[in-house]
């Protein structure tokens, strides 16, 4: 059985029927005029080949085309793409079935950092009182290594409510080139979780190797096609309205091969996009459907994901702001057109602007979970550990995430409200007020034990300080402790006698060099 998710009943919607089809409308204007400019020439070939009106715009060293794609093309496309996406895993019961009219949300991690942030707690003694000590966390930023990425995915393997895992951080070590990145980063994520495992490509010239050592992994071609345990993040279309030249061409060949692949825009208000609602929606709706119709143009049926990751630039210097209010709304509305054409939602979550755990930090990914998980997206990344606008990752902070979201999670458990409950709760309120001390005491065991009533938060105190990020290190520590299922020695072994690149070290127990 795949992983159950959460199914969210009446999800959250800002728009109404009427908007929801305004900003269709105004998608559909903006790909006929002004259209996209392609830099890539194979896109452009295809579009053109396929009856959309094409035009060179510059040519020499770098030619560009001016991409204009008719209505008709984009519905037709939208029909071919593939209601239910089925994300496979090495562990079968860990397979996602993301179905674009149901919204049954999994919870999934994101992104690659450069910065992974290593916690450290010192023991500090007050002046006035030395026999008053405390420890406060320190954080110390560092470049990525294979080994940090390795320790990622152990302990996402044992996170409850993480459903799928996107690489967390990028391996910086001095031995990784951009020849043996992606064959790693796969290895390392796929040797060390029996999640469903997606990441981006670095170089195209390894996709071949990736996906014949997800072949490997997974039995064989036919195997691979029924369980898919690895997909892919494709960010072809740069805002406003640009096909990439080398990501369209990762994102052309990912289709040939028909595995699964996200088709994500990232437009930021009020620089790459309209700062006001209703611009940037139908921006980036017209950018992911641009991405979806070309991908369904190159293969018929691919499974496609409608990627938003939409942001607001900040006031003062025009970085990134994904705490503001304004960036869960994008991503609330942009569940809602994905819902409007019944394709799954890879959307986005629980990134902050600050670049270590602390109250802001909560706050603003506490917002933004809840928010966008009540909008019923089926596939919600970047909603573990991440800081500082998706560039910084905390292994510790991913923990408290995931205590947070089985917060959220029994939050959004249906009401318990029938005949029968309704008839339990009066015998009971009759019975209470029968007696002198009017108590529910006495029912309150039989609540537990039927699992009705939430658990304590995993990282209380002792009442006398906040003790919650030394907790939840703790607790971090355990998961690290825990075995994993890795992958099985004869299989590793013909993926290092077949695939090049891979670095022994990962095998070996051998310690990463940053």
């Amino acid at each position: 059985m795949p992983r159950e998710g959460i199914l969210v009943h009446n999800p959250y919607e800002r728009m109404t029927k009427e908007q929801v089809r305004q900003i269709h409308h105004a998608s559909m204007q903006i790909l006929t005029d002004p259209g996209l400019i392609s830099f890539n020439r194979r896109a452009a070939e295809i579009f053109a080949s396929n009856g959309a009106e094409v035009t060179p715009v510059s040519s020499g060293d770098h030619p560009t085309w001016l991409v204009k794609i008719p209505e008709k093309l984009v519905l037709h496309a939208l029909d071919s793409a593939p209601r239910i996406v089925k994300l496979g895993a090495r562990n079968p019961d860990n397979a996602l079935i993301l179905n674009g009219e149901e919204p049954r949300v999994y919870f999934v991690t994101g992104s690659e950092t450069n910065i992974w942030l290593d916690v450290e707690f010192p023991t500090y003694v007050k002046k006035s009182d030395p026999k008053i000590e405390i420890q406060v966390p320190e954080f110390r930023p560092r470049r990525g290594t294979v080994a940090d990425l390795c320790q990622s995915a152990h302990v996402c393997e044992h996170l409850e409510t993480l459903d799928g895992y996107i690489r967390t951080v990028n391996i910086q070590d001095k031995d990784i080139t951009e020849d043996n990145k992606d064959v790693n980063k796969f290895f390392a994520s796929l040797n060390n979780t029996t999640k469903h495992v997606m990441s981006g490509l670095t170089s195209l010239s390894q996709l071949d190797n990736v996906v014949n050592m997800a072949r490997i992994i997974a039995g064989g071609e036919e195997e691979l096609k029924q369980n898919p345990i690895i997909s892919f993040i494709t960010c072809l279309v740069k805002s406003p309205l640009q096909f990439v030249e080398d990501t369209t061409d990762t994102f052309i060949e990912v289709c040939k091969r028909g595995l699964p692949v996200v088709v994500s825009s990232s437009p930021q208000a009020g620089t790459t996009a309209p700062m006001k609602e209703a611009g940037i929606m139908a921006q980036i709706n017209a950018e992911i459907l641009a991405g979806i119709t070309l991908g369904q143009l190159v293969n018929k049926g691919t499974p496609v994901l409608y990627g938003s990751v939409p942001v607001r630039a900040r006031m003062d210097n025009l970085d990134d702001s994904y705490g503001a209010v304004e960036t869960s709304q994008y991503n609330v509305d942009c569940s809602q057109m994905a819902r409007y054409y019944k394709i799954p939602n890879y959307s986005t979550s629980g990134v902050c602007d600050p670049r270590t755990p602390g109250t802001q930090s909560s706050v603003e990914r506490l917002f933004s979970d809840i928010l966008v998980t009540l909008s019923g997206p089926q596939y919600l990344h970047c909603a573990y550990g991440l800081l500082e606008c998706n560039s910084v990752f905390c292994l510790t902070q991913a923990v408290l995430d995931d205590a947070h979201f089985q917060m959220i999670k029994f939050f959004l458990r249906p009401a318990r409200i029938d005949e029968t409950e309704i008839a339990e709760s009066l015998k009971q309120i009759r019975e209470v007020m029968a007696t002198p001390q009017k108590l529910y005491i006495s029912y309150i065991r039989r609540a537990m034990r039927s699992r009705q009533i939430s658990p304590p938060y995993p990282f209380e105190g002792d009442g006398e300080g906040d003790n919650v990020f030394a907790l939840a290190h703790k607790r971090m520590q355990e998961l690290l402790a825990k075995p994993v299922d890795h992958i099985d020695r004869a299989t590793t072994a013909r993926i290092f006698e077949e695939i090049p690149g891979l670095l022994r070290r990962q095998v070996d127990g051998l310690k990463t060099e940053g």
